[in-house]
């Protein structure tokens, strides 16, 4: 069952007309109406739990844990932020270039 959207905004509605468009939820137990999921549905919430790969290219990935001044860990925080990244990808990229510098020398 899916929820009309209203007309207006919640905050822009009258006390009566927010009354009629929340009422719905006055209901003490809603289950009674809970069907089974049709195959289409069932389709779609698997694949909404489905874990996504954590890698784009499919790589495996490791955890590891790493001891780092805070400073260095707040300068890093900052830099990704800017960058629009995360902090992950903005450490596996420098350690990239930094493997990629000693590689060829």
């Amino acid at each position: 069952m899916s929820r009309k959207r209203p007309v207006k905004k919640y905050w822009e509605m009258t006390t009566e007309e927010l009354r009629e468009a929340t009422k719905e939820f006055n209901e003490e137990f809603a289950a009674n109406r809970a069907t089974p999921l049709d195959p289409a549905m069932r389709a779609r919430w698997e694949r909404a739990k489905a874990k996504r790969p954590s890698s784009r290219n499919g790589a495996a990935q490791q955890t590891i844990a790493v001891r780092l001044d805070s400073v260095l860990v707040d300068r890093c925080t900052e830099l990704a932020k800017r960058k629009r990244i995360s902090r992950d990808a903005l450490i596996a990229r420098s350690l990239k270039a930094l493997l990629a510098a000693e590689m060829a020398e």
